[in-house]
This record gives C-alpha cells, sequence and structure tokens, in this order.
C-alpha cells in the first residue's frame, strides 16, 4: 500500500530506517534486528542504497524480504548518482513486480573518491528529476521526498532551500522525510513555512540517536556542526568525562526527548534512523508515551 495513504490511518505512527550490509552473509544478523523491532509495528520501513547503486542490488532483496517473509511496507531509496533511465527503469519495473509500493526519491551525496564528480554531468541532476521520471512511467508508484530543517548546505537561502522542496512536491512527492535534527524548534518553524507556501502533504521528522562520538563527528563532516545546534559541544564534553558510554546514554536521552516532544506537537509520525540497532531504538520507544 503507499505511504501517502496509510498515513491518514493512524496518528500518531512510528516509521524506521535501515541500510542494508553489502556482505550477504550478514544479512541473517541484520534480519534479526529487524526482527526484533517489529514489535514496534511501524508503518513503514525505508530501506538505503550507496551511492552510484553500489548496493542497489542488495535494496531489491532486502526489500522483497522485508515484504513477503516479514510482513512489512518497505520504501527503497533512489538516487540520481549513476543513474540512467534504462537502469531506474528496470530497478522500478523489478520492486514493482515484487510488490513494492514505495520510493523515497533522493538527490544522493557525491560518490567517494570521484574528484571531478559533478551533478551537471548526470542524467538525473535533482530530486526531482527522478520524481517526475517515476510519476510518468510509473503513475501508481508511492513518492516520498527528502527535506532538510537546517538548510541543505548547497542551498544559498532557507527561502531557496524551501523552494526547491516545494517543486519536489509540485513534480509529484507525496510526503516529506526530513534529515536529522537536534531541535525540535527547527522543524516546528520548517513545517509552519512550508504551510505558508503551500505545502500540505505530511512532513514527518526524522530523528537519529547518537551513540558514538565517531558517529556525531561523521555527522558534523556531512552537515556542520550547525545541525546539532549546541548538543555536538555537549556530547564531546560528555565523551571527555566517559567515552562512548556517556555519549550513549546522553545520546538516547536526547532522542526519547525529541521523540515524546514531537508527538505531543502533535506530528503525524516520527521517522527513526534505526542504524541497525534495534537494542537502542526499544530503549527509545519504551520510554515515551505514544498519544
Amino acid at each position: 500500500m503507499r505511504i501517502a495513504d496509510l498515513i491518514p490511518t493512524r496518528r500518531p505512527f512510528l516509521s524506521l530506517e535501515f541500510f542494508p550490509p553489502k556482505e550477504r552473509d550478514t544479512w541473517p544478523k541484520f534480519f534479526a534486528e529487524v526482527e526484533k523491532l517489529k514489535v514496534l509495528d511501524p508503518l513503514f520501513v525505508s530501506v538505503t542504497y550507496g551511492a552510484g547503486g553500489g548496493t542497489q542490488a542488495n535494496t531489491l532483496d532486502v526489500v522483497t524480504h522485508l515484504k513477503r517473509e516479514m510482513g512489512l511496507e518497505p520504501m527503497a531509496h533512489l538516487t540520481c548518482v549513476g543513474a540512467s533511465s534504462k537502469a531506474l527503469y528496470d530497478f522500478l519495473a523489478a520492486i514493482s513486480e515484487a510488490g513494492i509500493e514505495n520510493v523515497l526519491a533522493l538527490r544522493g551525496d557525491p560518490p567517494k573518491g570521484v574528484a571531478d564528480f559533478r551533478f551537471e554531468d548526470q542524467e538525473f541532476q535533482h530530486a526531482s528529476d527522478l520524481v517526475r521520471f517515476i510519476r510518468t512511467n510509473f503513475p501508481s508508484m508511492g513518492i516520498g521526498v527528502a527535506g532538510i530543517p537546517t538548510m541543505h548546505p548547497e542551498s544559498a537561502t532557507l527561502v531557496d532551500d524551501l523552494k526547491w522542496l516545494k517543486h519536489k512536491v509540485d513534480a509529484g512527492g507525496q510526503f516529506i522525510v526530513t534529515q536529522l535534527f537536534f531541535e525540535n524548534a527547527l522543524y516546528l518553524t520548517y513545517v509552519e513555512r512550508l504551510r505558508k507556501m503551500g505545502v500540505t502533504v505530511p512532513v514527518l521528522p526524522g530523528i537519529m540517536p547518537i551513540l558514538t562520538m565517531k558517529s556525531a563527528e561523521f555527522i558534523a563532516t556531512l552537515n556542520g556542526r550547525a545541525v546539532f545546534g549546541g548538543f555536538y559541544e555537549t556530547l564531546e564534553s560528555a565523551f571527555l568525562k566517559g567515552g562512548d558510554e556517556a555519549v550513549r546514554e546522553l545520546g538516547l536521552a536526547h532522542a526519547t526527548k525529541q521523540v515524546q516532544g514531537l508527538i505531543d506537537a502533535g506530528v503525524p509520525g516520527v521517522h527513526l534512523y534505526t542504524l541497525n540497532r534495534a537494542e537502542a531504538c526499544l530503549e527509545i520507544i519504551n520510554n515515551i508515551t505514544m498519544r
């Protein structure tokens, strides 16, 4: 079933994001983690794949298993990097045949180690290009798009950033999943601005628990420390005093507070970036009240 049709049926809901391991001999462990999280009854689960489609075959097999063997509603990620019309059509045809009805259309990040990579040289340059292609060739496919409450680092201004997000929705995006943020006020203001622009589709907040300082540092390299507000320095201080154990405790407490605050604010649902770590996600959700 299309996620856009599922969203109105349950409020609030939880959705989960996984990344498929590249090595297939680790898949049993991965699916075991997914099985533990089925108790949360997620409305849907999303599955990533590497830049340039490096693990796209894995994504197809994983979403098929999640759908057929585990009874979950999966959403496959698609990016512009390395995509061609034929390859994209073939992949969409394959997931459609497998009963997968939802995709998340993303521009994606430049592939690592390719110094002269330019999106201008790609057949698909923007996520909106993917959205239009999918809507034209697979009109019954459910389409989600991504938003960034702290603004995309390549956008000149927040106004421009919101304009291009609206462009993706106008092209056929049926709901928005946000990238991670650490201050709920950022998300709430973001939604308010989108509504004033006439964007009425659901905006699902994406929450990621910080479990190690290395994870926080990696996020900072991608998005800058500004995405944390002042939380990065708080994590840094905790790490100096108690190492990753202290970071994990603080990260889980912060994510729990965020999820509860968002639910209390009346969001349609919360999208949890699981990091394939069932224990951490269960700890968060077991400490909140779904209203």
